[in-house]
């Protein structure tokens, strides 16, 4: 019986150009600060919401694959029911947990539109970089149910198994 996947090529692409766009950008600051004694104050601002996007998308990759960090020791000691029990559980926690982030993430965006926070660097609305977060955790949170789903369906094997 083959498993069904759940497609990751977004968010790879995703993690790819914000790791891309962080190196130019990087780079970009390096060179001026090299010549000009002087750097943009802008680069922080847009490297660390890079970063942040970047991180998500990587997890979010991570958790339809279940390549998510756990303790080897308590997962591989048990049985193949255990080790099915154990993968549903994780998966159906870190999903409560992002979804949980998602909201969360939400109301901060919310919030930051409600009362026009601006950026410190650029004076943009401080929404422009954290919109993407909540969509982000709720992919996150829709990868790791989706896992859970197929661990509990799956009568032997693992589901995160490369071929």
């Amino acid at each position: 019986m083959k498993r069904p996947r759940v497609p990751v090529a977004f968010e790879e692409g995703l993690a790819v150009a914000c790791l891309a766009l962080l190196v130019a950008i990087t780079l970009l600051n390096v060179v001026t600060r090299y010549l000009t004694a002087q750097s943009y104050a802008w680069t922080e601002e847009i490297s660390i919401f890079l970063m942040v996007v970047m991180t998500l998308a990587g997890a979010s990759a991570a958790a339809a694959r279940d390549r998510h960090i756990r303790i080897e020791f308590f997962y591989d000691s048990g049985s193949a029911a255990r080790r099915r029990r154990l993968r549903v559980v994780a998966a159906c926690v870190a999903g409560l947990l992002f979804a949980g982030l998602a909201l969360l993430f939400a109301r901060m965006v919310a919030d930051e539109i409600r009362w026009s926070e601006t950026t410190m660097g650029l004076g943009v609305p401080r929404w422009w970089y954290t919109a993407l977060v909540p969509v982000l955790c709720a992919a996150i949170a829709l990868c790791t149910f989706g896992f859970a789903w197929t661990a509990a369906r799956d009568e032997g094997g693992e589901p995160g198994e490369r071929p």
